[in-house]
């Protein structure tokens, strides 16, 4: 499939917004991804949207991991386990998927964004444990909800950090800046996890996933500076990401209602 050349400048312009969302909150990347690809960019079909920016976010990703590791915000052991969890079941979701009818999944995630959001608002005033780690004690708990986020993360065809952050505190209680950088980790690893699923199926765009990788590298080292500097003011990152991802999602349900 070949795009106009105006929705290749959109496509790299989508991309530092998504790149921004990652370095900043850890997650937002699909959550803005997709909805940017099918609504503004013109990508015809939703699940070649989702195969894209999967390749897209999952690339973006690690590079806002390299500015977060830089600064010390990444627990490297929860990240792994979290992640070795997630790819399992980001693989069955993935399959589960592409069998679901591309409108009706864009307006499940609406909702499932909705009910996040809600959540992160409710945690804004909670500061978390600086020397939470991920022992014998919590590492099953670590484990259930990073295969639980994989399994929603690749039915979904989405990196996942709007529920790996989240999930990451609620398993660890650590703060929210610590789980930023950790998630990152995760959304790389379920990001490509779903992309291989899609590129083998032919669901991916790969000109129109490098111009939106390029232009998620400058986001991203944007984004990863400015959440070190929100960290410093108490329940910023929490409220700023529960807006955007109730906005994100009522723009969403609204365009599948009209549809």
């Amino acid at each position: 499939m070949f795009l106009e050349p105006v929705q290749y400048v959109l496509g790299a312009l989508s991309g530092g917004v998504v790149g921004l969302s990652l370095g900043m909150f850890g997650g937002g990347g699909s959550i803005l991804a997709v909805p940017l690809l099918v609504y503004l960019v013109g990508v015809p079909s939703a699940h070649l949207a989702i195969g894209t920016s999967a390749v897209s976010v999952a690339a973006n990703a690690m590079t806002g991991l390299a500015t977060h590791a830089r600064k010390g915000t990444v627990k490297w052991r929860c990240a792994g386990i979290y992640s070795v969890a997630g790819v399992l079941g980001a693989f069955f979701g993935s399959s589960l998927g592409k069998a679901v009818d591309g409108r009706h999944l864009l307006l499940l995630f609406a909702v499932l964004m909705l009910v996040v959001g809600g959540l992160m608002f409710r945690r804004r005033h909670q500061a978390g444990d600086p020397d939470a780690a991920c022992t014998r004690d919590n590492a099953t708990k670590v484990m259930g909800f990073g295969g639980g986020t994989g399994l929603l993360s690749g039915f979904f065809g989405i990196g996942g950090g709007f529920l790996i952050v989240p999930g990451l505190v609620a398993s660890t209680g650590m703060p929210m800046i610590n789980a930023i950088g950790s998630s990152l980790v995760a959304v790389a690893a379920f990001g490509l996890t779903t992309a291989v699923s899609y590129a083998l199926s032919g669901l991916v765009d790969w000109p129109l996933a490098f111009v939106f990788i390029t232009g998620g590298i400058f986001g991203g080292a944007a984004g990863s500076r400015a959440a070190l500097n929100l960290q410093k003011r108490k329940g910023a990152l929490n409220v700023l990401f529960a807006l955007m991802i109730v906005a994100v999602a009522g723009y969403m349900m609204w365009q599948n209602l009209l549809a």
